[in-house]
């Protein structure tokens, strides 16, 4: 790697990377809507769009080493500001100078950093919302942190994230009535006050998130606001949190055709397999969400079977003896691991539990770092719409696709130029 650490040992400075822009963004293929790209940040060479990117929420993927990750090929995970700075803390960032949470968790790639802003929701009961910031309850100890843009910006800053997320005032998805339009508008004036207090766009990415809740009118006023700071990318922020998967794709077709086509659009909270797609027909490039792994922790490995998904806890795995996906290069299926044995692993009351989430954490992840990678190349060579249809297929199978697709499904990709027949 270009940037790579370097003599990161004993919390010291890895060496300075060549000098270059902080994230330089090119095209590569279109497919109506849908595209690919190339992005390059500060601690990565080029890597391509889409993209799912591992949540390790303080620092680390559970289950998983950073050096499997890497081997897995994700050139980017995502980090919590409001988590990473209650534990280990800001002042454990700068003794780590400028590599922050790369040298902490010997991390050579990119990361990126949430705000802190969606504990408002997840937190709602403990935190306290002012023009000033947020004041949260923690809820390890009770002791009271406040976060406001500039905190949460020097945070991140000293975090050493290759993308910083702008702190939003973030509600429910399903919140109707004044409180959305607040919210909305003190999203913009925060952005402000993060673009002010952010230290390094030498090599740190300021994204601001695209808010407005259901509402058409306020993601089209808080779009032309977002847009006209001019950031590096955008994010669709407020989805994921109960609305209809109808409202679900309208908002994010609106945010997409009006975002600019030279900058990254990064979806927060999404990683169905079914939603990963339809969404990158509707032109969405990096995504993130917990779900890959945390299901892996409870028996379930991601397939391309119908539904989505193998539970193996249940009694019809215990004889059979097929790898959970056929050709995939993760070190599960890779090592002959059967659903057999990954039954007997998760069911076994023991520690042989922790090496099957080992397993399908590893797994859960690259099918979906393979899926954005078959995406990748079916809309570089056209033949994207070819294999949404063929993905749909064993998703929802039947006599048609259409017949047993869910109606959203079906409409989104209408609407992206791809009618299931």
């Amino acid at each position: 790697d270009p940037a790579s650490v370097v003599g990161m040992e004993g919390g010291q400075e890895a060496s300075p990377a060549p000098a270059r822009p902080a994230l330089q963004f090119r095209n590569v293929g279109e497919w109506k809507h849908a595209r690919t790209n190339e992005l390059c940040l500060y601690h990565h060479t080029w890597f391509r769009t889409p993209i799912f990117m591992p949540v390790g929420t303080q620092g680390t993927v559970k289950a998983v080493t950073e050096a499997q990750l890497e081997r897995l090929g994700a050139p980017i995970i995502l980090g919590n500001t409001y988590h990473l700075n209650l534990r280990p803390g800001s002042e454990m960032w700068r003794l780590h100078g400028d590599e922050g949470l790369h040298a902490f968790a010997h991390w050579r790639r990119n990361i990126l950093t949430d705000s802190g802003g969606f504990q408002m929701v997840s937190l709602l009961k403990l935190s306290k919302i002012t023009e000033e910031g947020v004041q949260f309850v923690s809820p390890h100890d009770g002791a009271l942190t406040f976060l406001s843009p500039e905190h949460s910006i020097g945070i991140q800053n000293a975090i050493g994230s290759d993308i910083m997320m702008a702190l939003d005032d973030v509600v429910g998805a399903t919140v109707t009535g004044p409180r959305v339009e607040e919210a909305m508008w003190r999203s913009v004036r925060w952005l402000d006050r993060c673009i002010k207090a952010h230290k390094n766009p030498h090599r740190q990415n300021l994204f601001g998130i695209i808010q407005g809740g259901l509402d058409h009118r306020l993601r089209g006023l808080c779009l032309k606001e977002m847009i006209a700071r001019d950031l590096p990318g955008y994010a669709i922020g407020g989805l994921s949190g109960g609305e209809s998967k109808d409202q679900f794709w309208r908002v994010v077709v609106q945010c997409t055709e009006a975002l600019p086509p030279n900058k990254p659009r990064y979806l927060m909270g999404v990683g169905y397999p079914v939603d990963l797609v339809v969404c990158v027909a509707l032109g969405v490039d990096m995504f993130d969400c917990v779900f890959p792994t945390r299901t892996a922790r409870f028996g379930t490995a991601l397939a391309d079977v119908p539904g989505g998904g193998l539970s193996l806890r249940g009694k019809q795995f215990a004889t059979d003896f097929r790898l959970v996906c056929d050709g995939c290069t993760c070190p599960c299926c890779s090592g002959g691991y059967t659903r057999a044995a990954l039954h007997c692993m998760v069911t076994d009351g023991t520690g042989q539990g922790d090496i099957c989430a080992q397993l399908l954490t590893q797994h859960n992840i690259s099918y979906l770092l393979q899926l954005m990678g078959k995406l990748q190349a079916a809309i570089a060579d056209g033949t994207f719409p070819d294999f949404v249809r063929g993905f749909m297929r064993v998703q929802f199978p039947g006599d048609t696709a259409k017949r047993q697709t869910p109606t959203w499904v079906q409409d989104a990709l209408s609407y992206a130029g791809i009618p299931l027949e």
